[in-house]
């Protein structure tokens, strides 16, 4: 079994001379598939970078990056288009849905592009909505849900296409304590289902429901759960 993601000797620079920031330095990471991962840190940590380059919206300066066994250095823009698409599902904090369409048309959107008909994209999207529970809500608007039911549209659209990993950038920011509680739910019942997820949050509550915890900090690795479970192990 190959991990779904990994990063080998990562790093990312931006700007030159005085102006140049070491965002990320030399970051190892393997997240296998099934694992729940929680990505926490400070504001200018590299949490953010690190959160783009592993969902192919930037490059590293150096350095490896496999996604489901493919190297993403080595795809041209289209290719990691589709990758983007069809490998990676997107949960933002600000939902980003298309605010005069259903929760069904919105769930729908990525598959637009894939050739499918009509009618598999309907059936797809309405087995989407039911993992997350808003079956019953496929024809409401945005305006029309609570933000919690909104972000479960979202998360119904990050699923529809199958990905090998659930992206999820501090998915339960802009909710309350109910709304939290009822997003979590479902990042839990898909984990244990077997999708994999990788979260990134400041919020000790919110990564407490992650199996493993990994922390950035000066664009490097400080901490990681996964080793301590390791070295546990090995000493008992």
């Amino acid at each position: 079994m190959n991990p779904v993601i990994q990063v080998t000797a990562l790093r990312k620079t931006y700007g030159s001379g005085d102006t140049e920031v070491h965002a990320l330095r030399g970051v190892d990471l393997a997240v296998w598939p099934g694992e729940y991962l929680a990505i926490m840190g400070a504001s200018g940590s590299g949490k953010s970078t690190l959160l783009n380059v592993l969902g192919c919206l930037d490059v590293p300066t150096s350095g490896t990056y496999k996604l489901d066994g493919i190297d993403v250095g080595d795809l041209n823009e289209r290719q990691l288009s589709l990758v983007r698409n069809r490998k990676i599902g997107f949960v933002f904090q600000s939902y980003n849905l298309v605010p005069r369409t259903s929760a069904l048309s919105n769930v729908e959107l990525p598959l637009i592009y894939s050739g499918l008909r009509r009618k598999e994209r309907r059936k797809r999207a309405l087995a989407a909505l039911e993992m997350v529970g808003l079956l019953e809500r496929a024809g409401h608007k945005p305006n029309q849900l609570s933000g919690g039911q909104q972000q479960r549209v979202a998360l119904a659209r990050a699923l529809v296409t199958g990905p090998a990993m659930v992206l999820a950038d501090e998915p339960t920011g802009n909710l309350d304590s109910e709304s939290t509680a009822e997003v979590l739910g479902v990042f839990d019942r898909l984990n244990r289902a077997g999708r994999t997820i990788v979260m990134i949050t400041h919020e000790d509550n919110v990564a407490a429901h992650a199996a493993r915890m990994v922390r950035v900090m000066d664009g490097q690795i400080v901490e990681d759960t996964a080793q301590w479970r390791m070295s546990g192990a090995l000493t008992s």
